[in-house]
């Protein structure tokens, strides 16, 4: 079992930048970002591999949010640049067994959320 918590949200205006961190129990293979607006679905953001830092990103976010991870493979985090009041949702970390997966039932833990509000 897994427990990954998040930190870093906030609230920050329009083109303002916010780093987000996930520190999970023990080692992880993929790691990702989702977010959650109200009333919608939850979204992947991006996600990065276990081995060799592969990452990948939704299109709208692709030149603004940077995910990394520590070397010991147990925090990832994702800087978001630019940032843009759309953006506004609950951000949660998940980690799961395979790289590149896009959709939730892809991962297998998940962390708590954290909000993060962009004001215009």
């Amino acid at each position: 079992q897994v427990q990954l918590v998040e930190s870093g949200g906030g609230l920050v205006q329009a083109g303002g930048s916010l780093r987000l961190s996930c520190a999970a129990s023990g080692r992880t293979f993929a790691m990702a970002w989702f977010r959650q607006a109200p009333g919608k679905a939850r979204e992947f953001v991006a996600t990065i591999s276990g081995n060799y830092g592969s990452t990948s990103y939704t299109d709208s976010v692709k030149g603004r949010f940077t995910i990394s991870r520590d070397n010991a493979k147990t925090t990832v985090y994702l800087q978001m640049n630019s940032l843009k009041p759309e953006d506004t949702a609950v951000y949660y970390c998940a980690a799961g067994p395979r790289f590149g997966a896009a959709i939730p039932t892809g991962y297998d833990y998940w962390g708590q959320g954290t909000q993060v509000t962009v004001s215009s």
